[in-house]
C-alpha cells in the first residue's frame, strides 16, 4: 500500500517513499504542525487486519517511545487515519548501512577496520538499550 504524495495521516503529509521493511513501508513526510520532515512507518492495510501484526506494530511504537539513545531514531507519535496506521519518527538523513556496505564491498574498498568496529559498537549499544527496554521488537537504528 503506497500512499501517494500529498496523502495525509494525522498531521503528516506524504512526500515520497523511502523504503520497505518486514512490517511495512517507510515514507518521507512533512509534519504540517511543526514544519519538519519525518519518517512515517506505515502498517499496510493487509497487516492491520492481523491482530498479531497490529499488536507488534503498537508494541514497537511503545518501546521506541520509551527509548532515548543517540543511535535510535526518536519517535514523535502514532497516528491512525481512515484505517491507515503509522509511526512518525525522526528522519535520519544519509547513507544507509546496507548502502555503505555495498559501496565498500563492490567498490573494491574493504572499509577501514576502525570504521567497521565503530559502526558495530554503535549497533551493539543501540541493541543493548532496546534489550533493556523490551525484547523481540524491531527498532530503527542510526549510525553516527
Amino acid at each position: 500500500m503506497t500512499l501517494p504524495a500529498g496523502a495525509r495521516v494525522g498531521p503528516y503529509e506524504v512526500v515520497s517513499p523511502l523504503g520497505r521493511g518486514g512490517m511495512g513501508e517507510v515514507l518521507l513526510a512533512r509534519d504540517t504542525r511543526l514544519g519538519r520532515r519525518v519518517a512515517l512507518k506505515i502498517l499496510p492495510g493487509l497487516l492491520a487486519g492481523d491482530t498479531e501484526r497490529l499488536s507488534r506494530f503498537e508494541r514497537e511504537a511503545r518501546i521506541l517511545a520509551s527509548l532515548n539513545h543517540p543511535n535510535i531514531a526518536t519517535m514523535y507519535g502514532i497516528e491512525e487515519t481512515d484505517g491507515v496506521r503509522a509511526i512518525a519518527m525522526e528522519l535520519v538523513e544519509g547513507e544507509t548501512l546496507a548502502a555503505w556496505i555495498a559501496r565498500e564491498r563492490y567498490g573494491g574498498r574493504p572499509g577501514s577496520i576502525d570504521r567497521i568496529l565503530n559502526i558495530a559498537k554503535q549497533i551493539a549499544e543501540a541493541l543493548d538499550a532496546r534489550t533493556n527496554a523490551a525484547s523481540s521488537v524491531a527498532i530503527s537504528s542510526r549510525p553516527m
